[in-house]
């Protein structure tokens, strides 16, 4: 028997998700331990081997791969907990990361600080000036050496860093993804000074086009490299040690997994690892359950992450924003807020009520935690209003005070706005519900999509709660609530269900029509790339697939639209068939006749992205049929409308539901690692896999 098991570690709990192809899944849910999160992945993988009746090192034996998601990386960058880098480029350009090319001062911002520009600050460099140093050197647009690197001056700056304590070095030279032969040497230079220093090159972690971009990229990924590098070595030892015998993959922003000895190389493309196992694990479960347009949310404890599936197929991105900076890592569009569980609600200062983005995290945690806590969070609202079990969470293993969780909403909520605790909770939900609903509007709505052609899903451990709340928001009648075996650890199955996706990219603007002779050697450059990567994570693949695009943009604009490109050797006609699917998505997201073909299209980026597909497919069992109504297993007061008050409510225990059962609402489903309001005037309906899908009858 061999067993894929996917671990997705959080801000709050660990979760993973073991899967053996043969109609065999079990989760197991255990909180995170930072800073040394990987005992909690050792904590859960444990669970697992406890539900197995076997031993830890017996699992991991008889185990083809680990799938793992982590947020150490973007907590990293996000919270400015990085160690200090030496940063390496062309002489005259070193401004150019503190000048931000302008978009320091507007990306990544809300709606109201863009309004307020007086306001607005560039306060958020990446490091210190005097660890910027400057190289001379020259290579030009088509990538010919105007100026040879002077090799000397070189050594006497990597010199410079290392001694002010740098252990860490971004090279990021001028138009070096045209001619990287001076980042290389550089790369050797420093090699000669100290082996040891971790060293990252553009021309291989962005080889794309714009230096501020690029270079923020390259920065970056040097500042987590070492850090993620040092962190999987220690858990892969660990996990070698208890006998794993397959590799240790580490998840990518591109939504497909990489060996984690590849993975601090271009540490920068794990930065969303964590984001995207549950949109992966969506479309694994949207076509079992024949679902093709699917909104995915996932609430956890820190996070609330929301994806698009559109026909099948998860929306991407080429680029995303980490701390006002443009990074370059293909990825799955995932737009986050800090609305999980354990978002911390507070009031501004006009007395309004706001819900994180800050949160409780795992330690102290809530307030009903009991571990010191004292601000109000959505799980201790939960919790007064009858949602949550007193008894606890994780089956009981997790107790909860109610006392502690009524305290904090009254100290800090209710005496200050003049409400009862229950009126004070009751608005935490309300508003959560709202601010959630608002980032589903931008997910789906600027992506140029009607919210209510989708089916939503709803997972992680505070999603099922909310889920039918958020969904009303934006005019979805169905919602699929993932249970059955995985409940809330739904995104540490979509890791499991993971194939390893490898891309490569390189900038070459050309104007359409271009020569198809170039753009072939840029693709079979790149294919060959995308091939030698896959052969080195050590895995047998079922089959291989590799997707070409192009990144395309009207001449004289800056939006660039990602086309696909079709198989085959490239002609004349070809490029225009992609010309025109270019056209054709551009309208799409920013309307009909928006375009101006007679400004010229520019093909900018070319890439390749290649999936080595494993032999195995995790898929959600079956569950026993009903033979009798669903019964419920009590009541409870419970509030899920201010207006209404607490209501007896019908409390069903999942464990003793099965397929057909249909519940009337208001009901809670209570399961170990999760609970599901299904609200008044609506339905609750568990499917053939136990799945639990909300409908609403307005």
């Amino acid at each position: 028997m061999a067993y894929v098991i996917g671990v997705d570690v959080g801000g709050t709990f660990t979760d993973a998700v073991l899967d053996d192809d043969a109609g065999t899944v079990l989760a197991a849910k255990s909180p995170s331990t930072p800073p040394d999160y990987s005992q909690g992945v050792l904590d859960v993988l444990g669970l697992l081997a406890e539900q197995l009746g076997k031993p830890l090192p017996e699992m991991l034996a008889e185990t083809h791969h680990i799938a793992h998601g982590t947020t150490s990386s973007l907590n990293a960058l996000v919270t400015g907990n990085v160690p200090p880098v030496g940063f390496l480029t062309t002489k005259g350009h070193r401004d150019s990361i503190f000048i931000m090319n302008v978009e320091g001062r507007y990306l990544g911002r809300s709606p109201h600080e863009l309004q307020n520009v007086l306001g607005q600050q560039k306060d958020h460099g990446l490091l210190p000036k005097r660890l910027a140093q400057e190289v001379t050197e020259r290579v030009d647009r088509d990538g010919a050496v105007v100026v040879r690197l002077d090799e000397d001056e070189a050594r006497t700056k990597i010199r410079d860093l290392l001694a002010d304590g740098v252990r860490a070095i971004a090279v990021s030279l001028l138009w070096s993804f045209r001619n990287p032969a001076h980042e290389q040497r550089i790369r050797e230079l420093i090699a000669e000074e100290d082996p040891d220093v971790f060293v990252a090159l553009s021309s291989e972690v962005s080889p794309r086009i714009r230096e501020f971009a690029r270079n923020a990229t390259t920065i970056m990924s040097t500042q987590i490299g070492p850090g993620l590098r040092d962190y999987l070595t220690t858990l892969e030892d660990t996990l070698r040690e208890n006998r794993l015998s397959g590799p240790l993959l580490v998840m990518q922003s591109n939504g497909g997994a990489v060996a984690a000895r590849e993975a601090p190389a271009a540490a920068i493309s794990t930065v969303g690892s964590v984001l995207t196992g549950g949109v992966i694990g969506s479309v694994a479960l949207g076509r079992q359950l024949g679902h093709k347009d699917i909104i995915s949310t996932d609430v956890g404890g820190t996070t609330f992450l929301a994806g698009l599936i559109v026909d099948g197929e998860p929306v991407r991105d080429t680029t995303t924003v980490i701390n006002h900076h443009p990074i370059n890592v293909p990825t799955l569009r995932v737009d986050a807020i800090g609305s999980g569980g354990g978002a911390i609600a507070w009031l501004d200062a006009g007395g309004n009520l706001r819900i994180g983005p800050h949160s409780a995290q795992a330690v102290p945690g809530p307030a009903c935690y009991s571990n010191g806590g004292t601000e109000p969070t959505n799980t201790d609202a939960n919790l007064v209003l009858g949602i949550l079990p007193e008894r606890g969470l994780l089956g009981g293993r997790k107790p909860l005070s109610l006392e502690l969780a009524r305290e904090a909403i009254d100290t800090h909520i209710a005496k200050p706005l003049g409400l009862t605790v229950e009126e004070a909770a009751a608005a935490i939900y309300t508003v959560q519900n709202a601010q959630t609903g608002d980032l589903l509007r931008k997910t789906v709505v600027e992506a140029g999509h009607d919210p209510r052609g989708f089916v939503l899903y709803a997972f992680g451990g505070a999603g099922p709660a909310h889920c039918a709340g958020y969904a009303a928001e934006v005019g979805c009648t169905e919602v699929v609530v993932p249970l059955g075996p995985v409940a809330s650890a739904f995104s540490a199955f979509g890791l499991a269900s993971s194939d390893i996706v490898l891309a490569a990219e390189l900038s070459d603007p050309l104007n359409v029509p271009f020569d198809p002779q170039r753009a072939e050697r840029n693709f079979d450059r790149l294919e060959e790339r995308v091939r030698e990567g896959l052969d080195r994570q050590g895995l047998k693949f079922e089959k291989v697939e590799l997707y070409r695009e192009i990144d395309m943009r009207y001449s004289m604009q800056l939006a660039e639209v990602t086309t696909p490109v079709v198989e085959g050797p490239l002609d004349t006609p070809a490029i225009e068939e992609a010309a025109a699917g270019f056209e054709e998505r551009y309208a799409a997201l920013y309307g009909k006749d928006a375009g101006f073909r007679e400004a010229g299209i520019q093909a900018i980026t070319f890439r390749v992205r290649g999936v080595g597909i494993l032999p195995f497919s995790p898929r959600l069992p079956e569950v026993p049929a009903a033979d009798s109504p669903a019964a419920p297993a009590g009541t409870r007061p419970v509030c899920l409308d201010a207006a209404a008050g607490y209501v007896d409510t019908d409390v069903y225990d999942y464990r003793e539901l099965r397929s057909g059962h249909v519940l009337a609402g208001p009901a809670i489903v209570e399961v170990p690692t999760t609970t599901v309001v299904v609200p008044a005037g609506s339905t609750g309906t568990v499917d053939h896999l136990g799945n639990l899908t909300i409908r609403s009858a307005a």
